[in-house]
């Protein structure tokens, strides 16, 4: 949003509605009564507030609403190159229509941040002063072109600017600004990274890094360039600011936040793990066995951990620690914490809350990422029966062991054997598309005593010819037989059980992580009726 237009050096006004109005008298009708709509906009009785006839030589793919009625976003191709575009199309003003939204800018701004009384609806008291100042301004205007200048002004005071219409795409995982005046790009669930036609200028972006950095209560400056934080709906950003250690200028990527978290139905439905392997992760889980799930960068690491979290039994007090809040779990006892920086000597690490997580007493341990000393405090946890579930930056199982017994983290190989699954996830491409897969479940065995190595063994693989999962023997399932004092009948009765109560939610599309909750839950309290139930269906 640009700043009002510096005034005349002749203008005599003082007063800052006699200044407006002088300027209104230039370009539009002063009324003696107010000619502000007070009725909503309809957009079968009003005009479009925002069109679009394509991109010249370019193909639209879809088309749909970002924030309905205003922005919508339509998808195109080049038919030579292939390449595709996101083009955001929102409301175009006239001349005069942003000359009054500059004005109205700075007008509204003080009003709204002192305003009198608790609003517990900021678009509504937006609404009311942008309708007091058009009254006292006395111009004629119609229904469009006042929820036009209302989308502006709500863009910038309540959302996020230029990029508000990106940020409410659910389509969207990432959003990547790699300086000024160039295009930034979005991972677009569909049609992976795609360029938009969204662009800051230098002075515009320097000033919307800087407000990131507040928003999410941090502090960003050139003696301070770089900053990791989250935003108020969870989103993950990292900032750059100037030209210290980005030469091209102010960057900024962010990781949108799910409102809706997957579940394990839904990494069924993408192909992310196979029946099979959610059947014996499933037990492993309820059996208090620990996980590390490994990959590269948007690999889906923490998607799938907190997705199979929902497997956790309901009563069992859950703990999550994390730098910046990801982990969404819909379970009644668990306890979140996340690290704080300070300027000052104030900061809490994730190594300070892993400490004071183990005098809470939880039964299961969840921590959004191992790079440090953290580590050996976490795989103290596994030694003493807690069951701990973390993610790590690798892209084998082989990688995960050395990172684990190198610097900076050096964790101990006799504690390292504590661990019992490792999950390895990759992005990869499967029909030309690109796709997450568990490409390796790998159960830690223990060390060797010839050789003095970690041995582990390969559970389940996947297999990118044919997109396809290949299954071996597992120790840990005999494991849990043994402790459970299951015949081994028993044992692939209830590997079993658990793939058809899997099925019956993928049939009906149970995909709601509260209502996909609530069925587990009653899995656990009730087994029998539910099975029952099942079997019901079956025979329909």
């Amino acid at each position: 949003m640009s700043n009002p237009e510096t005034p005349d050096p002749g203008d005599t006004v003082r007063n800052p509605l006699d200044k407006i109005q002088a300027w209104l008298s230039r370009t539009a009708t002063i009324l003696s009564e107010t000619a502000v709509p007070k009725s909503n906009y309809d957009p079968v009785r009003h005009g479009a507030l925002s069109r679009f006839s394509g991109l010249d030589g370019w193909e639209e793919i879809e088309r749909y609403w970002l924030n309905a009625p205003f922005a919508f976003v339509s998808i195109n191709r080049d038919p030579e190159t292939d390449e595709k575009r996101y083009q955001v199309i929102e409301p175009s003003l006239t001349d005069f229509e942003s000359e009054l939204l500059d004005r109205l800018y700075e007008e509204i701004r003080g009003p709204l941040i002192y305003r009198d009384g608790v609003d517990t609806d900021p678009e509504r008291a937006l609404r009311e002063e942008l309708h007091d100042r058009l009254e006292e301004y006395g111009v004629a205007i119609d229904v469009e072109t006042f929820y036009r200048l209302f989308y502006y002004l709500y863009r910038s005071f309540l959302g996020y600017g230029r990029i508000d219409p990106l940020m409410h795409d659910p389509a969207i995982e990432d959003i990547s600004c790699d300086g000024p005046d160039l295009p930034i790009f979005v991972y677009h669930d569909e049609h992976t990274d795609v360029e938009t036609n969204v662009v800051y200028g230098e002075t515009e972006l320097n000033n919307f890094v800087i407000q990131l950095a507040q928003r999410s209560g941090r502090h960003v400056s050139v003696s301070d360039p770089v900053v990791s934080a989250t935003l108020p709906d969870g989103s993950r950003i990292e900032l750059a600011l100037g030209e210290e250690v980005t030469p091209r200028g102010s960057a900024f990527t962010i990781r949108k936040y799910a409102e809706e978290p997957l579940t394990p139905i839904d990494l069924l439905n993408f192909g992310t793990f196979s029946l099979e392997m959610l059947g014996y992760l499933w037990l492993a889980i309820e059996s208090n066995k620990s996980l590390i799930f490994a990959g590269g960068t948007a690999a889906g690491k923490t998607t799938s951990m907190n997705a199979l979290a929902m497997f956790i039994p309901p009563r069992s007090k859950v703990l999550t620690i994390e730098d910046t809040r990801e982990l969404s779990l819909y379970h009644d006892n668990w306890l979140s914490s996340v690290t704080r920086e300070r300027l000052d000597d104030s900061d809490i690490t994730m190594y300070d809350l892993l400490r004071s997580a183990l005098r809470h007493r939880p039964e299961y341990i969840i921590v959004g990422e191992v790079r440090g000393e953290e580590a050996i405090t976490l795989f103290q946890a596994m030694n003493t029966g807690h069951t701990t579930f973390s993610t790590m930056h690798a892209d084998s199982v082989q990688t995960v062991i050395n990172r684990l017994e190198n610097e900076p983290i050096n964790v101990p190989r006799p504690m390292v054997q504590s661990l019992d699954i490792l999950c390895v996830q990759v992005l990869a491409r499967a029909d030309d598309e690109r796709v997450r897969r568990a490409k390796t479940l790998a159960e830690i065995e223990g060390v060797d005593q010839r050789t003095g190595e970690l041995d582990y063994s390969t559970t389940y693989a996947w297999q990118a010819t044919g997109d396809r999962f290949t299954e071996r023997n597992s120790e840990l399932t005999d494991e849990i037989r043994e402790e459970r004092g299951w015949s081994q009948s028993e044992l692939l009765t209830e590997i079993n059980d658990r793939k058809r109560f899997l099925t019956y939610l993928q049939e009906r599309d149970i995909t709601d992580y509260r209502r996909f909750t609530a069925m587990i839950n009653k899995y656990y309290t009730d087994k029998a009726q539910v099975m029952e139930r099942i079997s019901s269906a079956e025979t329909v």
